[in-house]
């Protein structure tokens, strides 16, 4: 539940800030009579992300018969989980400074165009945001034994971000936004390494990877699988009390380096070159 609840958040405000750019735009800009085109464009993508969800949970539940099936269709789905989660987070920490500013572009050519454009540009703007969401979600609790908790967490977590995301247009709270996404980038980028862990177990579920019974740790008598913080470990982070080999290789050749690499501090350039004197 609070893999879940993290990603509704982070997800979740992300999305929002968008939406409040928007919005704050459009009220600057005297065009309030477009808001009800980018209300149509982010409900629409709303919609379509729940659709995606829907479709991947019932995929897996109805049109996969065969357990193998499932397994590989799990494996796949977790590892472009992964993918996307990854460039998620190196995309928002690149793209942080300068997206408010490609929005305002964005839409402002889109009124030129007229509303539905402005509804397009919106949907655009939301739609990838809830379709990783969807995915990120459903890979997430694959590993989860807990009906419906998993789903509220997410809900509650998109709701905190909506309630910051309104705090923050509305001027009645701060939040240090580098560091936000820096924590949650961290937590998720943990979050990720257990969703390809689990993906690895899937590959070797279904026979396409082999070393299922090849154990790299066995704490099942220390860590008990009933207790609340085995829970917790492995909805968070998919920590087993068991796990083969390559579930910990792939889990250690995923977290270590881009772990690394996503809280190295970013480079300053090099100030430059006094220009030579004639």
């Amino acid at each position: 539940m609070l893999a879940t609840y993290l990603i509704g958040l982070r997800e979740g405000l992300e999305a929002t800030l968008v939406v409040s750019i928007l919005i704050a735009f459009l009220v600057k800009a005297d065009r309030k009579d477009r808001l009800p085109q980018v209300w149509a464009g982010v409900a629409t993508a709303v919609a379509l992300s729940v659709l995606f969800g829907w479709l991947l949970s019932y995929t897996s539940t109805t049109l996969l018969r065969e357990y193998e099936q499932r397994e590989l269709f799990e494996a796949i789905t977790s590892i472009l989980a992964v993918v996307f989660v990854t460039w998620m987070i190196f995309w928002m920490r690149r793209a942080a400074r300068s997206i408010a500013g490609d929005l305002r572009g964005k839409l402002a050519d889109a009124l030129a165009v007229g509303s539905i454009a402005v509804a397009v540009m919106a949907f655009l703007a939301v739609v990838r945001e809830g379709l990783e969401t969807s995915l990120i979600f459903y890979s997430a609790v694959q590993g989860a034994g807990v009906d419906g908790g998993p789903l509220l967490a997410l809900v509650g977590g998109i709701l905190t971000a909506v309630a910051i995301g309104f705090l923050m247009y509305a001027s009645a709270v701060r939040i240090n936004l580098t560091v936000f996404f820096t924590v949650t980038g961290a937590l998720l980028i943990l979050v990720a390494a257990g969703i390809l862990k689990y993906g690895v177990h899937d590959l070797q579920e279904s026979g396409v990877l082999p070393g299922l019974n090849t154990l790299a740790y066995d704490v099942s008598g220390v860590l008990d699988p009933s207790a609340w913080y085995t829970a917790l470990l492995t909805g968070m982070f998919n920590v087993t009390p068991t796990a083969s080999v390559l579930e910990v290789v792939a889990w250690a050749a995923y977290a270590v380096p881009v772990l690394l690499i996503f809280l190295r501090p970013a480079g300053r350039k090099p100030a430059p070159l006094p220009a030579p004197q004639s």
